[in-house]
């Protein structure tokens, strides 16, 4: 006999499923790149947040193995005990120096970028500390506001003057204005320039989660570079499991920033260091970002042939000058069998549905690569548009 609570959560599952919102995890059978082998099948990939195509690089791949040899596997404890090793350090300065949201600035690796914007978050902010966020950050920006007991006010999507009245009206000892710089499901990016010319009018910080700008952007330094910013009051995080193709997170700022992040977050003090061949891995992957310009303008190629080629079809495409693509469908169960469609024509484009989007904004989301040709995106678009009738 089923207990009332599973009985409970099996109603909540069934009804997941009807709405056309159940998630299902696809197994994969080979290496990342253009093509993967799904659940058995291969299928040319619009999946990945490989952006630059780095995760099965040569050099990265020699990296980590180098690193094995000399560095073992685990890292062994926190980097605060006994975890913080060489590597570690020398990728810190390395992202410092490359990143450099302000004159002398430090970094520190985290394990994910979620632990990361948790530690921004609840070192900066307190219960007397007002935090503005963009209504389509990602979820990490809002969860660690409302774990710091911040009051989280948020603001109508990359809405300037809205987000200057909400600054006008909401006061706090300390105020923090929390934004995506690219963000993930639609493509577009903030308007980093004048959030921070707020910033400086109203004496708040500003944490930016350059998560899928970082690598791409600003000749691989990310989206602050892109606008050729630069200000102590930048607290940039970045990812190193996206364009960078390895796996991990940064936090850049000005050192006074970085040295409170690493005696008060709870997420950097509390959790044992990732790997240092992660750590090594990452370090090329950097070296590959700063000194190979000729991936990013591949990908910027095939960004410009895809929206070219995006015009007919009958879907809505945001604006977006970067590799996240969305073509809205609107209704779950409709993207979902849209996605299945060109599943079933060997292409792996994942359908995007509530919570993760707003209720009626589903969407195939298209990421494209650097590894991509341009045979690639046209079979693509050929196959969307076999898909409108």
């Amino acid at each position: 006999m089923t207990s009332t609570i599973l009985a409970e959560l099996a109603s909540g599952l069934d009804r997941r499923a009807a709405a056309g919102l159940a998630r299902v995890r696809r197994v994969v059978e080979s290496p990342q790149g253009r093509t993967l082998c799904v659940d058995g099948d291969d299928r040319l990939s619009f999946a990945s947040n490989d952006y630059l195509g780095l995760a099965s690089h040569p050099a990265i791949r020699t990296a980590a193995r180098d690193a094995i040899a000399r560095w073992g596997v685990g890292a062994g404890a926190s980097h605060l005990v006994s975890g913080h090793t060489r590597a570690h350090e020398l990728l810190e300065l390395e992202l410092a120096a490359f990143v450099a949201p302000c004159a002398g600035s430090q970094a520190l690796t985290f394990s994910s970028g979620y632990l990361a914007n948790l530690a921004i978050l609840t070192s900066l902010a307190d219960r007397d500390t007002v935090v503005f966020a963009d209504r389509l950050n990602h979820a990490c920006l809002n969860d660690g506001a409302l774990l710091s007991r911040a009051k989280l006010v948020r603001y109508a999507h990359c809405d300037v003057d809205a987000l200057a009245q909400r600054l006008a009206t909401n006061h706090g000892r300390r105020r923090i204005i929390a934004t995506d710089a690219v963000f993930s499901m639609d493509g577009d990016v903030a308007p980093l320039p004048q959030l921070l010319a707020l910033a400086e009018q109203y004496d708040a910080w500003l944490v930016v989660d350059d998560a899928h700008g970082f690598g791409m952007l600003g000749e691989g330094r990310g989206t602050l570079a892109h606008f050729a910013l630069a200000s102590e009051r930048l607290v940039c995080m970045g990812t190193l499991g996206k364009a960078a193709g390895v796996a991990g997170a940064f936090v850049a700022a000005h050192p006074t920033v970085i040295q409170t992040l690493l005696q008060t977050a709870s997420s950097y003090i509390y959790t044992t260091a990732q790997p240092p061949l992660l750590a090594e891995a990452a370090r090329a992957a950097l070296a590959v970002i700063r000194e190979d310009g000729a991936r990013r303008e591949r990908l910027h190629a095939s960004i410009a042939r895809f929206a070219e080629g995006a015009r007919s079809l009958p879907w809505r495409r945001p604006s977006s000058i970067t590799a996240i693509q969305p073509l809205i469908v609107g209704d779950a169960v409709a993207a979902t069998a849209l996605s299945q469609r060109l599943a079933d024509r060997g292409l792996w484009v994942p359908a995007i549905r509530p919570p993760t989007v707003p209720a009626g904004t589903s969407r195939l989301r298209v990421s494209l690569s650097a590894a991509h040709t341009d045979d690639d995106v046209d079979r693509l678009l050929e196959t969307l548009g076999d898909c409108v009738t």
